[in-house]
């Protein structure tokens, strides 16, 4: 406050910023919470007016959380917080002491230009943002490869460069290993033993025995048999 200002005041000037408050400047204030989807960070705006207003972080419009009345009464008493080198300000800790994941929040969302103000719990809304920072993270390595791409094809568009070398090249870029589908054919040998009642030895086919009770199959995920029969089959 300027020294004009002082010496025409109408009455003694109370200090509002420490533990004592001015009862005759009593006025309402509201808090409005938001978070932001890239940083995880809580943000935390009070002011006079109770009316909405967009906050950017991060180059993007944090998710408005709640707005709550946040006007602080006028008291004779002195405030007991322990502060420490604060110089009065209240300080929030950056780990809360009580936490509640089950907690429904209000947050204000806005998809295809159709705003909401959906009612989710406070774990829900932590996997969301997870997946937008998630997101946020695929979308700005995939610009820069997709920036970067253009000097790449000026240098694979020199004729020294044969196809094989620049499809090499760009899995290397993208960080791909792409795969072909070979196909194959091998002949397998197998021999065993089958417990086969003693009066139906002369009468046992061990073709059908085989086709209905035999199988091969690969214990690989990238391999696939499509098909396989059983040539020649001898009882010893």
């Amino acid at each position: 406050m300027c020294y004009e200002s002082q010496r025409k005041s109408p009455g003694k000037l109370v200090n509002v910023s420490g533990p004592w408050y001015n009862f005759r400047m009593t006025q309402n204030w509201f808090k409005y919470t938001y978070v932001c989807s890239i940083c995880d960070a809580l943000i935390e705006i009070t002011n006079k007016t109770n009316v909405y207003k967009p906050h950017v972080c991060c180059d993007h419009e944090a998710i408005w959380l709640s707005v709550v009345n946040a006007t602080i009464q006028p008291t004779n008493e002195r405030n007991t917080m322990e502060t420490t080198d604060t110089f009065g300000a209240t300080v929030t800790p950056m780990v809360p002491e009580s936490y509640d994941a089950n907690v429904l929040v209000t947050y204000k969302d806005i998809t295809n230009g159709v705003t909401t103000y959906p009612t989710i719990k406070v774990n829900d809304l932590e996997w969301k943002l997870d997946n937008y920072r998630r997101n946020s993270d695929e979308l700005r390595k995939s610009r820069g490869l997709i920036n970067g791409l253009s000097e790449q094809v000026s240098e694979w568009a020199d004729p020294n460069y044969d196809k094989e070398e620049v499809l090499i090249a760009l899995c290397e870029y993208f960080g791909i290993n792409p795969t072909r589908e070979v196909e194959f054919t091998a002949t397998v040998e197998i021999s065993g033993t089958i417990q086969v009642p003693f009066n139906e030895v002369e009468d046992f086919d061990l073709d059908d025995h085989l086709s209905d009770n035999l199988s091969i199959d690969f214990n690989h995920g990238d391999s696939e048999l499509s098909d396989w029969t059983i040539n020649y089959s001898q009882v010893q």
